[in-house]
């Protein structure tokens, strides 16, 4: 019965971020559910549940029957799209968003799908036409619809878009990623680095020239042009905090650490440049400091201001990272567990505060912590591992045994973890005095071995 409980808690946490979606579109139904036929709602709701437990092929006979009940219902179209989208049949997702589009065109929801369903059918074209129709909703497409001009091949666009947003937004590790590819597909370097001399000849003020060829020498091995260029664009503009986005780098490789902490510094400060680019420069100081200790004190000095400006959780997953590989898990699980202060939402931190919990023989933390966060990750299997080593270890077997068995019904095409899930069982079996389920258990283990030699 605990069973069958726990699955449809687990179900409506699937189907509760729809319903929400669902309440969005009230617009389009001009009634919410309650108000539509009971047979609609029957099987529109029969349709999230089948897609809810991946039966998409029956989530659509639902809504072919909800279709039939209401032809002109934009969300029925929508919830087709979604699930044909899921069977990769996007030939049949797109003709369902065009007519929900045709349906309501006002809907930025049905537009970003559709763009998003073009987009992965590589019809690109059609996907930069519903780009610039979402751009009316919110200018954060610019950067998408410069990752399709890329994709469709539309180079010289691509860049276009990437510097406006870069002279409207400041400096952002993706478009400095998407930039670099796209040097790297149209393959005329010395045509790149001439028009681009000759824009900081005509126009010495613009940083973002400078940037564009230290980026292009970088990619090409001409370290010293770029070194030299950032030397230039420090001297153009000597108030410039973008040109130590390069500068600590060539600092680092050219074995001046004084230099390069005071150019991470000046990155950490600059309100210019984003966090993802801050958090990259975090990176290579935390590695330098793990080779020069004696600047870890600047590291927490800059940690600390970062902590302050920028997005923590982050900051604080990347110092327990580091401070994990020295060895120092105390200080790598403080800093874990300050960062899931601030968000429970990062797995990963999760994954890692768990670890080290069971590592430190913090038993209780680790199973209160695993039980906090299957409510937030309910189709996790290493949660629930996780959780019946710690119950293991507080004695607690019975309970050891019920939540492993019910991870393992979360568990797919994961053999080591299998191994895992079936070690704790035997253990609590064990400790039960259930020796011939223990037993079971050891054979299970012996068979997956030898299946994974």
């Amino acid at each position: 019965m605990k069973k069958y409980v726990f699955s449809i808690a687990i179900f409506l946490g699937v189907l509760a971020p729809f319903q929400e979606n669902f309440a969005q579109e009230k617009d389009i139904n001009q009634d919410d559910l309650g108000n539509v036929t009971d047979a609609f709602q029957e099987q529109f709701f029969e349709a999230l549940k089948q897609k809810g437990i991946e039966n998409y092929e029956k989530a659509l006979l639902a809504l072919e029957k909800c279709q039939k009940l209401e032809p002109d219902n934009a969300v029925v179209y929508f919830e087709m799209a979604r699930n044909y989208n899921e069977l990769e049949d996007f030939d049949k997702a797109i003709l369902n968003l065009e007519k929900a589009h045709q349906l309501v065109p006002e809907r930025e929801d049905v537009l970003n799908q559709l763009y998003k369903t073009y987009t992965r059918a590589q019809r690109y074209d059609a996907a930069i036409e519903s780009l610039l129709k979402l751009l009316d909703f919110n200018e954060d497409y610019k950067e998408k619809l410069a990752n399709i001009y890329l994709l469709n091949k539309q180079y010289e666009q691509a860049l276009e878009t990437i510097d406006e947003l870069d002279r409207r937004e400041g400096l952002s590790t993706y478009r400095n990623q998407l930039r670099r590819q796209i040097y790297a597909r149209t393959g005329d370097t010395a045509a790149q680095i001439e028009n681009l001399e000759k824009a900081i000849s005509n126009n010495p003020k613009n940083e973002q020239n400078y940037l564009n060829l230290i980026y292009i020498y970088s990619d090409i091995g001409d370290d010293e042009k770029a070194y030299n260029t950032a030397l230039q664009l420090q001297e153009a503009n000597p108030g410039s905090t973008l040109v130590h986005l390069a500068l600590y780098k060539f600092h680092l490789n050219r074995e001046e650490p004084e230099e390069a902490v005071t150019s991470m510094k000046i990155v950490f400060e600059s309100e210019e440049i984003d966090a993802e680019s801050k958090f990259k420069v975090l990176n290579d100081f935390l590695i330098f400091v793990d080779n020069n200790p004696d600047y870890e004190e600047d590291l927490m000095q800059v940690s600390k201001m970062l902590s302050e400006r920028e997005n923590a959780p982050k900051l604080y997953g990347q110092l327990g990272q580091y401070y994990m590989k020295r060895g120092e898990l105390e200080d790598a699980l403080n800093f874990f567990k300050a960062g899931l202060a601030e968000n429970k939402e990062d797995f990963q931190l999760v994954r890692n505060t768990i670890f080290l919990q069971l590592e430190l023989g913090k038993y209780k933390e680790a199973q209160l912590l695993s039980k906090e966060m299957l409510e937030v990750f309910p189709a996790q299997p290493v949660l629930f591992l996780l959780q019946g080593i710690a119950l293991n270890k507080l004695e607690a077997y019975k309970e050891a045994v019920e939540i492993l068995t019910f991870g393992l019904d979360y568990l797919i095409d994961s053999p080591r973890m299998e191994i895992d899930f079936y070690t704790q069982l035997k253990i609590a079996h064990q400790k039960l005095g259930e020796e011939k389920k223990s037993v079971e258990f050891s054979k299970k283990i012996e068979t997956l071995l030898k299946e994974i030699e």
